[in-house]
Order: C-alpha cells, then structure tokens, then sequence
C-alpha cells in the first residue's frame, strides 16, 4: 500500500472551486452517483452546497491534471463528515483516493476532530472505496446526522 502511493507524487491542496475543471469533475461524480444507486438515495452534493461555509474541499493534482478529490463537512464541534471522495477513472488504482483520504484523516485531526463519519453506497461499484475506508480504520454504523437506514447507503465511522 505505502509503495503505490509513495510512488505517485500528487499536489493535495485546499481549493475554491473556482477552476472549471473542478466543476467538470464534480459533474462526472454526480453522474457516476446517479448511475450506480436510485436517485432518492444519491448523497452527492452539487457545486452549491460544496462551496457551504461547513466545508472544507480539497483536490488533488498530478501536474496540471485533476485527478481526485475530497472535502470535510463539519457536523459539530467533534465530529466531520467524508464528502466528495472521487478519484479520476484513469487514475483508480494508483493511490491517488489512498492520498487523498490521508490527507483528509490528518487535516481532521488537526482541527481536533474526534470522529470522520461517511456514507457511501452498497452497489459493487462502491466495493473498492470500502475497502479503502476498511484499510484506514473505518468500520460500519449506523446513519448519522440527517441520514436514515437506506439499503443503498453504507454508514462508516472513524475515531480519530
């Protein structure tokens, strides 16, 4: 694991969303979103709600290419929520959504967070990012905030 993302020198930086690419990317997430789970159960936010004043987003950059993204929605003054997580599909596998993610655990452990929460869905197109949460620390709960039991929707829980 640290190999494969060692290998891979990304830029991970804090952006506001002023970059079209940006707004390209966030479409394509929201599609992939759309395609894989029914619509009353896509958890996505749009660019509106991205630029809320609770979150923090971030992307991730190989040279001038866009290739991932995350964000951190702020639910109190304890705990965050995991928004956004999306890797490039010609960049999966190559430890981008690994650094990304890493960098969003230690940024939340900064600001003094004591939990990261997400929800992701339950469709085998979701199987890689579970793994990926499982390998960082995540296990399941129960919804959290303004989520309800959905049978497409996974609940995941980090202590920090």
């Amino acid at each position: 694991m640290a190999t494969a993302a060692a290998a891979l020198s990304l830029q991970i930086r804090r952006d506001d969303l002023r970059d079209p690419r940006i707004e390209a990317f966030m479409r394509e997430h929201l599609a992939d979103m759309h395609r894989t789970s029914p619509p009353e159960s896509v958890h996505a936010l749009d660019m509106g709600a991205l630029r809320r004043p609770e979150i923090e987003f971030f992307t991730a950059w190989s040279d001038d290419t866009l290739v991932a993204t995350g964000a951190i929605k702020r639910l109190d003054a304890e705990r965050a929520e995991l928004k956004s997580m999306r890797t490039a599909e010609s960049w999966r596998g190559r430890g981008a959504g690994r650094q990304v993610l890493a960098h969003l655990i230690r940024h939340a452990q900064r600001l003094g967070l004591s939990q990261l929460l997400l929800e992701t869905g339950t469709a085998p197109f979701f199987d890689p990012a579970v793994a990926l949460y499982r390998r960082y620390g995540f296990t399941d709960c129960g919804p959290f905030a303004d989520y309800r039991l959905d049978p497409h929707s996974r609940y995941m829980v980090k202590t920090l």
